[in-house]
């Protein structure tokens, strides 16, 4: 047993708990003295990618999956999202979702593949369809899982040897991480929307500030976000190097969940709500760490670098070098190097070429009605490509029947089928070497749209303005 795990364990501890605590007590199985704790996972989300090889162990030992109910499967990284009715044209991503069907139908798992009409990016589809909820451990071999602890859940990606583990036992071994509360309180500006909090929250710590840690997102700017802009800072918490991020649930969460087709019902559902509204941090609940933030500092953001924490304000400049740590320069020069950028110049006016709105972190219909209100009676810069990809088929055919689709017809914005799309250079849909893409994706890492591509981060409204000008263009200008 950890030492958090021991001062969790007395009569006085328990009127102390931190959010994640509580959760995390619920679900030992059991604890290994000095050792991890044995955990029950509520949810596995799998998909194509990381779930083959587990299921070969699987098979190699000759085990099943132990409780195939509660594991939910869809195809979403490999996947084209152009033409989707016919058969995938790149081998590996074809073998890889051939591969996913035929486990799941071997070991009695949903699976929501192409066609079917769930299906979508898994961090997407477990909330949307009321999978995902408060007080759960959820788990994917995925590291964006992080992504569900907006429901005030334990969430978090693991490994493919931990995804085998899951499938046979339901349960994971697991070391708690020592705990961090992150506040964001007061207004926030005109043209602030969710992402570029959680860019803000990256350019204060870095992309390791919170390595080791469990970060609950708390203070009024957090509690004033819809439950989709709370899934964007909880997605791109594992980008500051944390274990899992998690916010408090509360009535927006309830509303959000209440009705989705797998949420409880009628009695349930009442007894549900009950148990999820303990679910908070106590007064005297201790943090290991705490970080707090004005909301009034945060202007719209974007990335210069090859790491996520390398962004800036959009009416900033590139750092100079001698504003680096001397520990950081080497990289800060490669970065900057492989970006094409010189330092001390302002990032506004750079021209760009792509335009990518979808991925995990902003391809919920919220992110699509933002770009859709904005872009209205507008037309794209002549130079620039855009590519919006909902998240779900349910994001897309809601899209359509809102007539979102016609008005990025009008704009020149294309409108895709869903998938992980231009996130990763993964499938079909890449940015050539050397282009500059503004994407609402969560990594800008070398490569990670396409060998040589170059990313800048940014939320939707700052993506959807850059493609209108063509160039890093400051939306409050447009807003004003």
């Amino acid at each position: 047993m950890t030492e958090q795990e021991k001062n969790m364990s007395t009569p006085e501890a328990n009127k102390g708990l931190t959010l994640f605590e509580k959760i995390w007590k619920r679900h030992i199985v059991k604890t290994i003295e000095d050792g991890p704790s044995v955990l029950y996972i509520d949810k596995h989300f799998i998909h194509e990618v990381t779930s083959p090889q587990a299921f070969d162990g699987l098979n190699k030992r000759g085990k099943k999956v132990f409780r195939p109910g509660q594991v939910v499967a869809t195809a979403d990284h490999n996947v084209p999202t152009l033409d989707q009715h016919l058969p995938i044209r790149e081998e590996l991503s074809r073998r890889q979702v051939e591969a996913l069907k035929k486990n799941c139908a071997e070991h009695g798992i949903e699976l929501y593949g192409l066609g079917h009409p769930f299906q979508g990016i898994v961090h997407v589809i477990g909330p949307e369809l009321g999978i995902t909820q408060p007080g759960m451990t959820i788990v994917c071999g995925d590291s964006h899982t992080s992504t569900h602890g907006a429901f005030g859940s334990i969430a978090f990606g693991i490994g493919t040897s931990e995804v085998e583990m899951v499938l046979t036992t339901q349960c994971l071994l697991q070391s708690m991480p020592k705990l961090m509360r992150i506040n964001i309180d007061g207004q926030l500006n005109k043209g602030v929307v969710s992402k570029d909090i959680v860019l803000y929250i990256l350019s204060q710590i870095s992309a390791s500030g919170a390595t080791g840690y469990a970060v609950e997102f708390a203070g009024s700017a957090i509690r004033s976000l819809s439950m989709e802009a709370r899934m964007t800072i909880c997605n791109m918490s594992i980008e500051m190097g944390a274990r899992c991020g998690m916010i408090a649930p509360d009535e927006t969460t309830f509303n959000y969940i209440k009705g989705r087709k797998f949420a409880p019902q009628g009695e349930a559902w009442q007894k549900a709500v009950a148990d999820w509204k303990t679910l908070y941090s106590d007064e005297q609940a201790k943090f290991d760490k705490e970080i707090f933030i004005r909301a009034e500092d945060i202007e719209p953001m974007i990335t210069y670098g090859t790491n996520p924490g390398m962004g800036i304000g959009v009416t900033g400049h590139v750092p100079k070098l001698s504003e680096i740590d001397e520990k950081e320069k080497a990289s800060f020069e490669k970065s900057i190097s492989y970006m094409g950028l010189n330092e001390g110049v302002p990032i506004r006016g750079k021209k760009i070429d792509y335009v990518f709105i979808g991925s995990c972190t902003n391809s919920r219909i919220e992110d699509l009605r933002m770009v859709a209100s904005f872009v209205k009676g507008k037309r794209k810069a002549k130079d620039v490509e855009v590519w919006v990809v909902p998240g779900s088929k349910q994001v897309e055919q809601q899209a359509r029947e809102e007539g979102i689709d016609k008005v990025f017809e009008e704009a020149g914005f294309l409108l895709r089928q869903p998938g992980c799309s231009a996130c990763l250079g993964m499938n079909e849909d890449k940015i050539p070497a050397g282009k500059y893409c503004v994407s609402t994706s969560n990594r800008n890492f070398e490569g990670r749209q396409g060998a040589g591509a170059r990313t800048l981060l940014a939320s939707p409204l700052t993506a959807a303005a850059a493609a209108i000008t063509g160039e890093i263009t400051d939306v409050r200008e447009f807003l004003n």
